[in-house]
């Protein structure tokens, strides 16, 4: 009994240790980088943005990928298109400092509702809608429940297809239940995420370096939060139902539009995933040297190429 005793005070003690670290992990996150925009309320939750540009310009919706947030965008692109359009970078729900109130809102559909919400309470008729990664894949929700609203795709290095392996660095997120997810978000992800950070980054940026400020000037330090643990990963295992149902549908697509990949993505499949979008009207692209991360490596490219899918739809 003393053994046994003893060994669950020392569990105790070290979940405690952990709790605590990951609490201070977030406090740090949310100091280093706190809302930098306006917050819209909506159906389920709030949609956090920053918006630049003339008011009377044609409307750039700029959507991020995920575990991600809306200064993916702003590091380098949206600047590049603000002389001409009116370029507005979203937190997606859930994600940067959007909320969403329940898990339920993790699906395509809901996450696709409420940003469509999000453009009729901001007086916007239409968008050329960009999307990156997970971002490609709302765009496409979008798109598909709410043609109205999309003027045009640019879809950068998207996710359109189910992949058949998860890539290694969200291997962590494939928690099917929600106590896991609060359990693991609140001892042991943060702690782990800080201390592999640096290899992390390396995968996801692969071929290319990572940029030395990803986590300041890119935010990605709000990673280092609960909340953004336990949406990131209700994300992922959303997809593994929504994307089959999605994907049968993009021959119902109305919006025309591009895909840009990096040839040497790791994360996605350029084939699968990019160029087989030309079946249903898409033009494809491909930079070489380019991983996954384009609006952060190839900003200048990114802004090109959705200023080209804008111009094609005027």
């Amino acid at each position: 009994m003393t053994i046994v005793f003893w060994l669950l005070v020392a569990l105790g003690a070290a979940v405690l240790a952990l709790y605590l670290w990951s609490q201070k992990l977030a406090r740090q996150a949310r100091a280093a980088a706190p809302p930098t925009g306006d917050t819209m309320p909506v159906r389920g939750g709030t949609i956090h943005y920053v918006e630049t540009g003339p008011s009377r310009a044609p409307v750039i919706l700029l959507v991020h990928g995920i575990a991600a947030q809306l200064q993916h965008f702003t590091y380098g692109v949206s600047d590049r298109l603000k002389d001409d359009y009116r370029v507005i970078a979203i937190d997606r729900p859930g994600s940067g400092h959007s909320r969403r109130d329940d898990e339920e809102a993790a699906a395509l559909p809901e996450q696709a509702r409420m940003i469509a919400e999000f453009l009729e309470r901001k007086g916007i008729p239409e968008a050329v809608v960009a999307g990156h990664s997970l971002g490609g894949a709302v765009a496409l929700a979008l798109a598909l429940d709410h043609p109205e609203k999309v003027r045009a795709l640019a879809l950068i290095a998207p996710l359109t297809h189910v992949q058949p392996e998860v890539p290694a660095i969200f291997k962590g997120l494939e928690l099917r239940t929600r106590f896991m997810r609060h359990l693991v978000a609140n001892t042991v992800a943060l702690p782990v995420g800080k201390l592999t950070t640096g290899k992390v980054l390396t995968f996801a940026f692969a071929p290319e370096a990572p940029v030395p400020d990803f986590m300041t000037r890119a935010a990605a330090i709000l990673g280092l939060r609960p909340e953004a643990f336990i949406n990131a990963s209700t994300d992922l295992v959303t997809l593994e139902a929504a994307l089959p149902a999605q994907s049968v549908r993009y021959g119902r697509l109305k919006a025309h539009g591009g895909v840009l990949y990096g040839e040497g993505d790791v994360l996605l499949d350029p084939e699968a995933q990019g160029r087989s979008m030309t079946a249903f009207g898409m033009t494809y692209e491909t930079l070489p040297g380019r991983g996954h991360m384009l609006p952060i490596t190839a900003p200048a490219d990114c802004a090109r190429f959705i200023r080209d899918i804008a111009a094609r739809a005027r």
